[in-house]
């Protein structure tokens, strides 16, 4: 029986991505060895190397492989990634300058982590290594977005809706933290996890004129969980008593790492410093928090006697004014933009931890606390004139009475009957292979209302376009799955406090929660669109285990 036999069948489940400890779902069998126990904070953080565009500029950046050290106590760890490090180099440009990349995938035939060749676009005979750039978050057209399919090998083999020549970006969007990733069908997870992740950053006069810290005082963080082996290889087992014989439902990873080291410590100065954050996880939610420590980390107070959070910016750019908290909750694809204030605390020591549970909200996962330290130890080398302002840029909100309409689109799972281990999960209860239903007009607005019938929070991304939380309500998620019916169990709720006023191009959906999110499907400026020209792009899940097992779909804008 195929799993279109077993949909057709109704096996289809609310329970969520199957609980399970981080043991049994990584590593039961005898012989497996176990991940090393590596202490926090012994290494500097590592500052990834900028590339700065010019108009007309076309770059090469190959992708390779490489030995990288992650940890004093571990030997240097094989990764693949773009011109020879992980995260790659930051790209750094100003708006309306447009560039264009040779991705040029240079990598070894074989894959080093695990294949399964029962998930889709992986079935035998496929190459088991191909890549496909997505820059997460660009306003671009479908040739340049890293589509699926769009996939490319080592010795020139290319997928079915290859496109041939360099990516362009034309970057006319407002200032904001993009970040760019592969994005290859079937294997975005291992890819990602292997170490093909990079910043992409836009700038603009009016966030120039702001004065935010800047330089020095400027610094990306790609917050990603790994387990090392104490061989220094990356530790990605295949899946224990799974759906499939590789893939596993979620991948935890018993380290964070931060720029590619495992828990770094920074030394700050007394004085702004603006962190532009990603959640380059595969899997894993980030609460962060930050509390006074000792010079080793050792957490010594609250959150309330730290510094706060000053957020600045969402995904997809920056706020109408800044928003203060002393936790933030970022899904994976989610980047938020702050602000941290040093200044009075000179000779203080602040660690930043996790608690969010994994899988989230449910846990069952095994934690990974530690994020990082910052060591306020350093002499101001110069006056602190940067600023924090009290507004940041305009923030028009899109009215819901103009979207020309609503469309309602599930979030579900078929699980195994016999124990509720997920075999994959759906996005309007469809697969990869059946028909586009999503195509919205060119320049036309909509409600996509994402109705999660399963046990987890799914941040759903939906590639080119920037959308606004508009509310959550909850519903009753059986029979919508028995019937299709949505039957309201409450009344709409506010958007969280940093979703609206925002821009973002990634949005938690909750268990039992219908989220309604409102987007204009406007394409790059100066696009020649025909009637009835079609650009093909997709939303999908940004789970990357999900994402690699049908939760993706494509959608196209139509002239």
């Amino acid at each position: 029986m195929n799993r279109r036999d077993l949909l057709r069948l109704g096996l289809l489940s609310g329970a969520g991505w199957m609980t399970r400890s981080l043991a049994q779902s990584q590593s039961t069998a005898q012989g497996i060895p176990r991940p090393k126990t590596l202490a926090s904070y012994v290494q500097p953080l590592s500052v990834p190397p900028v590339l700065r565009p010019t108009a007309g500029q076309t770059l090469t950046i190959p992708m390779g492989e490489f030995k990288q050290k992650v940890h004093r106590d571990l030997p240097p760890t094989r990764f693949w990634g773009y011109n020879g490090a992980w995260p790659g180099p930051t790209l750094d440009v100003k708006r309306d300058t447009p560039f264009a990349v040779n991705w040029v995938n240079e990598l070894p035939r074989k894959h080093f982590l695990p294949i399964d060749p029962t998930i889709h676009g992986c079935e035998e005979g496929t190459p088991e290594v191909r890549t496909s750039v997505h820059v997460h978050g660009a306003h671009v057209l479908p040739e340049s977005d890293g589509y699926p399919d769009s996939w490319i090998t080592p010795d020139g083999k290319t997928g079915p809706m290859f496109f041939p020549g360099p990516a362009r970006y034309t970057n006319g969007q407002p200032a904001t933290t993009l970040w760019y990733h592969d994005h290859a069908m079937g294997i975005t997870r291992l890819n990602i996890h292997a170490g093909l992740a990079g910043f992409f950053l836009i700038r603009d006069e009016i966030e120039i004129a702001l004065n935010l810290p800047c330089g020095k005082f400027e610094i990306p963080l790609m917050i990603q969980d790994h387990s090392f082996l104490a061989d220094g290889s990356l530790y990605y087992p295949p899946a224990q008593n799974g759906t499939h014989p590789m893939w596993m439902q979620e991948f935890f990873g018993e380290n964070i790492c931060v720029n590619g080291r495992v828990a770094p410590y920074l030394e700050v100065e007394p004085r702004k410093y603006r962190f532009r954050i990603v959640n380059g996880s595969n899997a894993r939610f980030y609460k962060l928090t930050m509390v006074p420590s000792s010079a080793a980390g050792k957490a010594q107070g609250q959150p309330v006697d730290a510094p706060p959070f000053h957020q600045i910016g969402s995904d997809c750019g920056l706020l109408p004014a800044p928003l203060t908290s002393h936790f933030l909750l970022i899904a994976p694809g989610e980047r938020f933009d702050v602000i941290i204030d040093f200044s009075g605390h000179k000779g203080a020591n602040f660690t930043v931890i996790n608690d969010a549970p994994s899988p989230y909200p449910r846990g069952g996962e095994g934690l990974a606390s530690d994020v990082m330290l910052f060591r306020v130890n350093q002499p101001l080398s110069g006056k602190d004139s940067s600023d924090l302002p009290n507004a940041l840029v305009p923030w028009i909100p899109l009215n819901p009475a103009e979207a020309a309409r609503e469309r309602i689109l599930s979030i579900t799972e078929m699980d195994r009957p016999s124990d509720g281990y997920t075999m994959m999960g759906m996005l309007g209860g469809k697969h990869w292979t059946d028909p586009i239903t999503e195509d919205p007009k060119a320049g036309s607005m909509e409600i996509w209302s994402f109705a999660n019938a399963t046990g987890d929070v799914h941040p759903i991304h939906t590639h080119m376009v920037r959308f606004q939380v508009i509310n959550r309500q909850t519903f009753d998620a059986q029979v919508y799955q028995q019937s299709g019916k949505i039957v309201y169990t409450g009344r709409p709720i506010a958007p969280e406090f940093n979703e609206r006023p925002a821009w973002k191009d990634t949005v938690k959906t909750y268990p039992g929660y219908i989220t309604r999110v409102i987007q204009r499907f406007d394409l790059p400026a100066g696009t020649p669109i025909a009637p009835g020209q079609e650009f093909l792009y997709v939303w999908h899940c940004h789970v990357l285990e999900h994402e690699d097992n049908e939760m993706m779909r494509p959608y196209k804008i139509v002239g």
